[in-house]
């Protein structure tokens, strides 16, 4: 074996699951440009459905983002009247992010989303699983070696 060897493409993780990424949100656009969203306006989106509120570090810590890439996110998504931010009354540090009525709407219409990318990504229930569950496995032990 070449001392190179490791230096090559096909033997990086990384390549795959960069392209992967890439290639899997490039299939969302098309649903979510229905919804006028962005595919990280989306992911915020369905973390606000199952929480209603949330503390915009508590956001972020569930989708892995800062607030340097929240903030900006969070306000178009008021702008387009799906969230509200204020400050907690508690503890104005606090920044507070509340779905909307006409937030909780859009929750209807993205509802078929994931069924039409699974479709376009073609893996089984079983395949897809495994997949989801070794992507998560990677993910802790990535944030647990931080």
């Amino acid at each position: 074996m070449d001392t190179f060897d490791c230096l090559k493409i096909e033997n990086q993780l990384c390549f795959p699951l960069y392209v992967v990424s890439k290639e899997v949100i490039r299939k969302y656009q098309p649903f979510l440009n229905e919804l006028d969203l962005t595919y990280t306006q989306y992911i915020t989106m369905l973390i606000l459905w199952e929480n209603n509120k949330l503390k915009v570090k508590e956001l972020g810590e569930k989708l892995f983002l800062d607030s340097g890439t929240l903030t900006p996110l969070l306000k178009k998504l008021e702008i387009k009247g799906y969230i509200i931010r204020e400050r907690s009354k508690n503890d104005e540090r606090n920044l507070m992010i509340s779905i909307t009525q006409k937030g909780k709407k859009l929750k209807e219409k993205a509802a078929l989303i994931p069924e039409k990318v699974g479709k376009c990504i073609n893996l089984s229930e079983k395949d897809a699983l495994k997949l989801y569950e070794l992507l998560y496995k990677v993910l802790y032990n990535i944030k647990e070696g931080e």
